[in-house]
């Protein structure tokens, strides 16, 4: 792609992102990117922890953090500002220099050096409460001991090129990795140990992208003698027109650092987030402490798929050199326990795994998808999994997608369903001189993507834990609800009715974004668990109760809005609930800790809640906006 294909993705970021008074602000943008690192499986949710964090001294920065599953990364986010300045011209916006953004990451890398020594814990003000308890975490023997790694991703609205040649060319920076000693204590004992420290730009290159490969991951390769200073013996079992399979045994030291570098990245690309891990399996923890000899004869091991190979001849044997596109497609359990078993002091150097390695040959995405899918349901039999990676590409979601196209709402306008993140941007760029029409007729408030849509409808629902991990997990949810794998279950009607009912539920979940607000004029730092934990009780008092008062989503789509009495109850509930998940959290954390059903369980039933539902600005809302069954 020409570099000056790549701002034509920039206005688009810049135009959703203003407020207002057409002011462009650095939360939104953070939010529109998101979603693209999620459909590249960068992350594994677009659920961040706004934390905006820049104090004016020591260079130091920080605009949103948040901690993988299973609880041993965290990911700071900062912001290019200087590159959401649209009087900036775009050659000033092409980087080709390293350097340039060395600076930008050393302001999270300097904000993390210093709260671990502890140099912030008198220095932020306790109306930073978000901050205030990222550092303490990070100031923290547990904090210490929880993270291991550190993945620091820089968000700029920059081109990254090379100018050597006759032209610019749009090319990729990689950034060496840093290493952060520390140390903690465990059962009186001192330990060391280095965090990994991972620096990734997502720039307009990273966008332009994932919006041409239609959402598809961004493949990892992994480079064995590079990384791991290990070159490993294969034996060839097959060789195939499409693929060929190669055995090879691994050390579990491999395994430990392959997952600690890339964490659920290395699993298979559709169900690795819907994996339950609940931590380390205990009979291959029992294995590791008391048999580590045996290992190899008591587990199935792991079955790895790619696309492509390095393997050399020596001395009569071959060796694995890398893996392109590499993953996990059975053994996911094997991986992450052999990790934390290590991570929980157990020595694992005697421990080895058989691998079976698949490598695919001349084969489309499709085709790929497919052989990952069959391996993963054939294979698998340590933690069974789901269908789900066949069903995201589900009928139910291409009618939705048909009723987008042809349903017009009261005033006349349609909204747009993309299927895959970046489907609208490149609808725009290939229609030329009326992809400005489009852009107008479609504004972002009237398109929602796969993700938004499964936490819109979820939402309206008794899982509003579920709806603040984001991401695969709520989009499996969802899934799951509108075409069960179970045959006995009756599927979901995806009719005109449940369409309008749908963009009914994405009106109301967005205005309630606009009521609580963002920054410094908003109700609190809790939006995106309050709202899902709001709209979770409205819908058990209205349409999960016993007296059937099904809410009024018709009048909401017909009115394309609601009328101010219910945006003064909802600000008023809103406020509530902001100060009730603050009371009934048993964490300091409360944007994660409100990913557990038990905070749900705790506020549901409350007295709190029990005495709103019963007030008279309730009852008059109620009467107005729900219909007796």
């Amino acid at each position: 792609m020409e570099v000056n294909e790549l701002f034509k993705y920039r206005q688009d970021i810049l135009d959703t992102s203003k407020d207002k008074d057409s002011f462009i602000r650095q939360e939104p943008v953070l939010f529109e990117l998101l979603p693209y690192m999620l459909d590249a499986k960068v992350v594994d949710s677009e659920d961040v922890t706004p934390s905006y964090f820049a104090p004016g001294y020591d260079n130091l920065k920080l605009n949103a953090y948040t901690v993988n599953e299973s609880k041993e990364r965290l990911q700071l986010f900062i912001i290019n500002e200087a590159s959401l300045d649209e009087s900036v011209e775009e050659e000033d916006l092409c980087i080709s220099m390293r350097s340039d953004y060395e600076k930008q990451f050393k302001k999270a890398t300097k904000f993390l050096n210093q709260a671990v020594k502890g140099d912030l814990n008198n220095r932020v003000q306790d109306s930073d409460g978000v901050v205030k308890s990222l550092i303490a975490k990070l100031n923290s023997n547990d904090g210490i001991e929880q993270f291991d790694v550190v993945e620091v991703f820089l968000l700029t609205l920059t081109a990254t090129v090379s100018n050597r040649g006759e032209t610019t060319q749009p090319r990729k920076i990689n950034f060496d990795d840093e290493g952060l000693k520390v140390k903690f204590e465990r059962n009186d004992e001192i330990i060391k140990k280095d965090i990994l420290i991972l620096r990734k730009v997502i720039d307009l290159n990273f966008l332009a992208n994932v919006i041409e490969s239609r959402g598809n991951r961004e493949p990892l390769t992994i480079n064995f003698n590079r990384d791991f200073d290990k070159r490993i013996e294969v034996i060839q079992a097959a060789d195939e027109r499409n693929f060929e399979s190669y055995l090879c045994v691994l050390d579990a030291v491999v395994i430990a650092g392959l997952y600690k570098r890339y964490s659920s990245r290395l699993l298979e690309k559709n169900v690795r987030s819907f994996l339950q891990f609940k931590g380390v399996n205990k009979g291959i923890k029992e294995t590791i402490r008391t048999k580590p000899e045996q290992f190899i004869a008591f587990n199935n091991g792991l079955t790895v798929t790619a696309t492509s190979a390095t393997i050399t001849p020596y001395k009569k044997s071959l060796y694995l050199d890398s893996l392109t596109d590499f993953q996990i497609v059975n053994g996911g359990q094997t991986t992450a326990s052999i990790y934390f078993s290590q991570k929980e002091g157990l020595d694992i150097s005697k421990v080895k795994v058989m691998a079976k390695i698949n490598i695919a040959k001349d084969v489309n995405e499709s085709e790929l998808d497919n052989l990952i899918s069959n391996i993963s349901k054939f294979s698998n039999t340590q933690s069974r999994v789901s269908n789900v990676d066949l069903r995201s590409k589900s009928p139910q979601l291409r009618k939705l997608k048909s009723l987008s196209e042809s349903v017009i709402t009261p005033s006349g306008t349609k909204w747009f369903f993309e299927r895959a993140k970046g489907e609208f941007l490149t609808k725009v760029r290939h229609a030329g001189s009326k992809g400005k029409r489009l852009k107008d007729e479609f504004k972002r408030e009237r398109r929602f993507t796969n993700m938004e849509l499964a936490k819109y409808y979820s939402a309206w629902g008794c899982y509003p834990h579920l709806v603040k991990k984001g991401g695969e997990k709520i989009f499996r949810h969802f899934i799951e609800v509108i075409d069960p794998e179970d045959n006995g279950e009756k599927k979901v009607e995806i009719d005109r009715d449940f369409y309008e009912t749908l963009i009914a539920k994405i009106i109301l979940f967005r205005e309630m974004e606009k009521i609580y607000g963002q920054g410094k004029n908003s109700l609190g730092q809790l939006r995106a668990a309050v709202i899902p934990y709001t709209l979770s009780v409205l819908y058990m008092y209205t349409d999960e109760s016993s007296v059937r008062n099904s809410f009024n989503l018709s009048k909401i789509w017909k009115e394309e809005g609601f009328d101010q009495d219910l945006s003064e109850y909802l600000k008023e509930f809103m406020i509530l609930m902001n100060d009730l998940i603050k009371k009934y959290s048993s964490s300091e954390d409360y944007n994660e800790y409100s990913k557990k059903p038990e905070l749900w369980d705790a506020i549901r039933d409350c007295q709190e809640i029990k005495a709103l539902m019963k007030s008279a600005f309730t009852l008059s809302i109620i009467k107005k906006y729900a219909i007796n069954s």
